[in-house]
């Protein structure tokens, strides 16, 4: 059988044996290999159909792994990932065992920077330019940043830093959102040639030099022609780079091959820092993604859903859409995940009362703050590992001025395939020890629009933690007054050992315990509330059974099972076991496939109790401690 022209490709070196005609036939096998890929085992699907004609003008201009390419976020290196030697790895992409749906340096020596999580790609590869140059060594370095990414304030304080450094440096702003209208077509084609003609650059540069000698007249003239250039600048797309100190190309079809080598060749001669702009088609190659690519930027294997499935976020988009009918003052804001986090009924039904802030989770949290502070209540719905970048704004401005606003932390605990960048597992860790913050973990959906509306009657900032996955509708949520707080909930009664479980583990901590019966009798408790905890209740019945096993869906260092140790530090005739993910990043996989892993189904609890019970306490390496 024939060889495809992408079974043939090793290495980028192999690129450059390739004609035009054969790039543009590859590019069409890579589209073909991406879509089949991903709808077996999910992905990030538009963004990768769009970028596929660049990441091949790139790596055929360009020596990688000794030139450098810096991919933002990563949702966009499935091509890349093709075309530097994992082909056959490909069919694993996002499995467990599997190659990472991100660029990953263990993985490839052509992955030159871990990424996962956007707007970083400019700042690194500012940090490359300079060590480079520092350590007097030769190679050329390109960062691909989309649009979207670019609306992360972390991008624009790289392109400040950059454009006054100097260095030499080419970014691809990857634009596949923005329309670009006619009247930037055929004359914006034509500028685009004639600044990115280092020829031309050089003659107009000779021109303004020779200018400048000419006795007399020659400094009057060279003023007025550099008038006329800032004025001309001025009318320029691109003038916001080159204020900041990069010379800008574009923007470019960026499904031309040849057009874009042309480009990025030109960009590299010219020296310095560079802008090439390029816009692409988002899902290009596949009908349904093309027509909606929000819908098709991240998609999970194809599957049957059930009618009765519902996911927490959209418990929480729906309870909130109710709640707000009611109560004029509920705002609801996200960091570019409207759609993500169930918050894009509540932009249709309340669009003035809807913010969508971009891929700025900082900014998102300030804005909250500022909101609350006059009167209004705040609903900030933003992934747990999203979170992370907001911390500063959730102690400085929120916590400390004890303002109510609400964080809806969503993604909480593993969210499977996505992997270490995106598992939400350190929350807890970084929550816990904000003053004023009140910290909710439910366990179905009946609990979490219940912890929603009790929140929303409440003073100063609480944080909601809910995970990935389906869950219980919400139907009719348990009415508590404001004045009382979330307590804990005890499921089942038991002497032999209490089982502290939070969030959505507490169904698999009390399957755990019927398994046990008759042999052993333990309590179960749905904790709901991590800080505070409800001390009373967690006291009593662990003095009652003088075992204690937390169980929690969280890294074991400063999380919920630390939070009850703190707890029952007085208390020295106890044994505390916990239960949750030891001291590493968690790889990717099904979050079934995690939970097996590291012991938090209901038969390794069942197991562990049995050892706890039996004065054994569990051996196993990476399960608890």
């Amino acid at each position: 059988m024939t060889k495809s022209l992408l079974e043939k490709i090793n290495s980028p070196e192999d690129l450059k044996k390739l004609d035009l005609t054969q790039l543009q036939v590859l590019a069409e096998e890579i589209r073909r290999e991406i879509i089949s890929t991903v709808e077996t085992n999910g992905g990030h699907l538009g963004a990768n159909l769009g970028v596929v004609e660049l990441t091949l003008a790139l790596h055929s201009v360009l020596a990688s792994p000794r030139d450098k390419i810096i991919w933002d976020v990563g949702h966009q290196c499935y091509a890349h990932k093709l075309i530097t030697g994992r082909l056959k790895e490909f069919r694993s992409l996002r499995q467990w065992g599997g190659i990472s749906g991100f660029p990953l340096p263990a993985e490839s020596e052509h992955d030159h920077f871990g990424v996962g999580h956007s707007s970083t790609s400019i700042s690194a590869a500012a940090g490359m330019a300079a060590a480079r140059d520092l350590l007097m060594e030769d190679y050329k370095i390109a960062a691909v940043i989309g649009d979207g990414a670019l609306t992360g304030g972390m991008a624009f304080e790289a392109l400040n830093h950059i454009g006054s450094l100097g260095k030499d440096l080419v970014v691809i702003l990857n634009d596949n959102e923005m329309s670009i209208t006619n009247n930037v077509g055929a004359l914006s084609d034509y500028l685009s040639r004639v600044r990115s003609d280092t020829t031309l650059f050089r003659a107009r540069e000779g021109f303004m030099a020779l200018l400048g000698r000419i006795p007399a007249v020659g400094k009057p003239l060279l003023k007025l022609t550099l008038k006329f250039k800032k004025a001309l600048k001025n009318m320029l797309p691109g003038q916001l780079f080159e204020e900041l100190g990069f010379a800008y190309f574009g923007p470019f079809d960026g499904h031309n091959i040849s057009l874009l080598q042309k480009a990025i060749t030109n960009g590299i001669k010219r020296g310095g820092p560079v802008l090439i702009h390029t816009y692409t088609q988002k899902g290009r190659g596949h009908t349904l993604a093309e027509e909606n690519p929000s819908r098709y930027h991240g998609v999970g294997p194809l599957k049957v859903k059930r009618k009765s499935e519902i996911s927490f976020s959209d418990v929480f988009g729906q309870s909130l859409v109710q709640l707000a009918k009611k109560n004029p003052k509920i705002v609801a804001i996200t960091a570019a995940m409207r759609d993500g986090t169930g918050l894009g009924e509540f932009a249709k039904v309340f669009p003035e009362r809807s913010f969508d802030v971009g891929i700025a989770e900082q900014h998102a949290l300030t804005l909250a703050a500022g909101m609350a502070k006059q009167g209004l209540r705040p609903v900030a719905a933003i992934y747990s590992t999203f979170l992370q970048r907001g911390y500063d704004q959730l102690i400085h401005d929120i916590a400390l001025q004890n303002l109510p606003v609400i964080i809806g932390v969503d993604r909480a605990g593993v969210v499977g395939d996505d992997g270490p960048t995106h598992h939400g597992v350190f929350d807890l860790s970084f929550l816990r020890p904000v003053p004023n913050l009140t910290i909710l973990a439910p366990s179905d959906g009946g609990e979490l629009c219940t912890m929603l509306n009790w929140a929303l009657q409440r003073e100063g900032p609480i944080a909601i933690r809910y995970p990935r996955g389906v869950t219980t509708p919400c139907f009719s949520p348990e009415k508590i007054s404001p004045g009382r707080d979330i307590k804990a909930k005890q499921l089942k009664s038991g002497s032999d050992c209490l089982i502290l479980a939070l969030g959505q583990l507490t169904e698999v901590a009390l399957q755990a315990a019927k398994v046990l019966e008759p042999e052993l009798n333990c309590s179960v408790v749905n904790a709901r509330s991590v800080k505070p905890l409800d001390a009373d209740l967690i006291l009593r019945l662990a003095r009652e059974s003088k075992r204690v096993l937390t169980v929690e869906d969280h890294v074991l260092s400063g999380g919920f099972g630390s939070a009850v140790l703190e707890l029952l530090a007085a208390e020295p005739d106890l044994l505390v076991h916990r239960l949750g993910y030891p001291d590493q990043f968690i790889p990717q996989g099904s979050i079934s496939r995690l939970w097996e892993e590291f012991g938090l189904t209901y038969r390794t609890i069942a197991e562990t109790v049995r050892q706890i019970v039996l004065g054994h306490p569990p051996s196993a390496a990476g399960r608890g401690d």
